[in-house]
């Protein structure tokens, strides 16, 4: 029996290829893996949570946070950069570099590491599909995120398949797509938007002008839709001052 572990950060993305993954195999057969690594949004890992109960799915968390305790990357709690409030593509213009403050060294590649030896251990007697949310928007012009890339997955893919006997595999199904796709299959699937973080920034409501805000605004308005996330917190915000 397949079963699947998602790597799931409570954003669009990760909610989306859980949705998937509950769809093709059932709840029973999927868990939902989260990874605190020092993020200064950690209402990613709240949302994360948040999803799993939805989907009535296992919820693991592991903590990597002392790996990056040396990294200076914008995402970090401890952190000395800030954070640019503009889409992906123009940071890698304005900085004449690939590599944009919020990348977080070799960060997909630890998580996908950690899953697989977790999932080895968890499903013991099982093949297992191991979910990962990067699509091509991740790898903007070719160049942020270079651990979103193909090339990148491809060649983790191959090694873990091969690290662990052909048990653990890699399954990126927005790889080559947009966001905007993302989208359009989680509407389909009633995937629960409404609990999802993607904001860089702390705080209760989204900045709505760090590049991952802009993505998914983006990728709901090119699906003709509104962002539930954003209704949901307007909803609340009224009902706090009832």
């Amino acid at each position: 029996m397949n079963k699947a572990i998602v790597l799931s950060s409570g954003g669009l993305d990760s909610t989306t290829c859980l949705a998937i993954a509950v769809n093709k195999l059932g709840a029973e057969n999927v868990a939902a893996l989260s990874v605190f690594y020092g993020q200064r949004h950690v209402k990613e890992l709240e949302a994360a949570r948040n999803v799993a109960k939805f989907y009535n799915v296992a919820h693991y968390e592991l903590d990597a946070a002392e790996i990056f305790r040396h990294s200076n990357s914008a995402l970090l709690n401890s952190s000395t950069e800030s954070l640019e409030k503009s889409s992906y593509a123009a940071q890698i213009k304005k900085n004449h570099s690939p590599r944009i403050a919020t990348y977080v060294p070799f960060r997909n590649g630890l998580m996908l590491s950690m899953a697989a030896s977790f999932a080895d251990g968890l499903f013991n007697d099982d093949s297992v599909e191991l979910y990962i949310g990067v699509h091509s928007d991740d790898n903007a012009e070719g160049h942020a995120y270079a651990d979103c890339s193909a090339k990148f997955v491809a060649s983790m893919s191959a090694a873990i398949r091969i690290g662990t006997y052909e048990k653990v595999h890699i399954v990126a199904p927005f790889l080559c797509q947009r966001k905007a796709d993302v989208v359009k299959v989680g509407l389909e699937l009633g995937a629960p938007y409404h609990l999802t973080w993607s904001c860089y920034e702390r705080g209760d409501i989204p900045c709505g002008q760090c590049a991952t805000c802009i993505d998914r605004a983006q990728a709901f308005a090119l699906n003709g839709a509104k962002d539930p996330a954003l209704a949901e917190l307007k909803r609340e915000k009224f009902l706090s001052l009832v």
